[in-house]
């Protein structure tokens, strides 16, 4: 199956749908034509952090969610900021936080305002 999301006129996701695999290389004027009528851009699955999770070809750097914003050029799928502190990631077009998280196997939460991680 193939995924399209719409976007809306800031380019942020407001819709992702499955289109058969049959219609894919047409997705955007098949939804249009059903009705669907909008922008659409073809997402991944299988793509997170410009990684495809079962060896193909990653497409747009992660899979669109509501929320997401398509950047232009990039070619990407942005999610929404995790944090005012978190920093975009080129590579991967993820947030990361100014601290890696600690590998320590206990569990841990952000918090902004010390910018640091809270075990918990």
């Amino acid at each position: 199956m193939a995924h399209f999301a719409k976007l809306d006129e800031n380019n942020i996701v407001v819709d992702v749908v499955v289109v058969d695999n049959d219609k894919e290389s047409f997705g955007s004027d098949f939804l249009n034509n059903l009705g669907f009528t909008g922008t659409w851009i073809q997402t991944s699955y299988n793509t997170k952090g410009g990684i495809h999770l079962l060896g193909g070809t990653p497409l747009r750097k992660n899979y669109a969610g509501i929320g997401y914003t398509y950047d232009l050029e990039r070619d990407a799928f942005i999610p929404p900021k995790t944090f005012p502190s978190w920093i975009l990631n080129e590579e991967t077009c993820l947030w990361e936080p100014p601290t890696s998280y600690p590998e320590d196997g206990n569990f841990y939460e952000w918090n902004e305002e010390s910018l640091s991680w809270i075990p918990f």
